[in-house]
Parts: C-alpha cells; sequence; structure tokens
C-alpha cells in the first residue's frame, strides 16, 4: 500500500471561506467542498462541474487537501495518489 510523503507540508489552517472561493466570486454552485491543508483554500470536489480543488493543486502545487463535508475525516494526496485518515 502506498503511503503519502508529503504530510510533512500540512499546516494548522482555518478555511479562508464559507464555500468554494472560486465559485463564490462566480456566482455558480458546488457539490462538495475541500480544504487545502496547506494554506486553507477551499475548493469544490471533482464532482462538481469547475474542479477547484483540483485546479488550485495544479496551480500551486499544494499536495494535500481534506473534505470539509461534516462527518468524514478523509484526505487525498494528490501527488501520491492516495487517501487520508484524518479521524
Amino acid at each position: 500500500m502506498s503511503e503519502c510523503s508529503h504530510t510533512d507540508e500540512i499546516r494548522d489552517v482555518k478555511p479562508r471561506t464559507h464555500g468554494c472561493e472560486e465559485c463564490l466570486k462566480m456566482g455558480d454552485t458546488w457539490v462538495h467542498l475541500r480544504l487545502c491543508m496547506i494554506c486553507g483554500h477551499v475548493g469544490c470536489c471533482d464532482s462538481s462541474k469547475n474542479k477547484h480543488a483540483t485546479k488550485h493543486f495544479h496551480s500551486v502545487k499544494h499536495p494535500i487537501m481534506k473534505s470539509l463535508e461534516p462527518g468524514e475525516n478523509w484526505g487525498w494526496c494528490y501527488i501520491d495518489e492516495v487517501e487520508l485518515d484524518f479521524a
């Protein structure tokens, strides 16, 4: 099983917005929210039409995001392509 080699980059972040930053600016909607664990950016998931969380990774190369959905404690490393447990 693969492991994430980027967990040392995780910071104690707070969400910068109460919704997807880019969707809020555009007046658009999202399905689920993801939190960048490096800078606190909030983006929409890949099930959302805009996929802003993944676009954030491709733009700034911050590798780890966490689900912002209530009751969900999982995350994802985009580089190592492994799920993380934040429980």
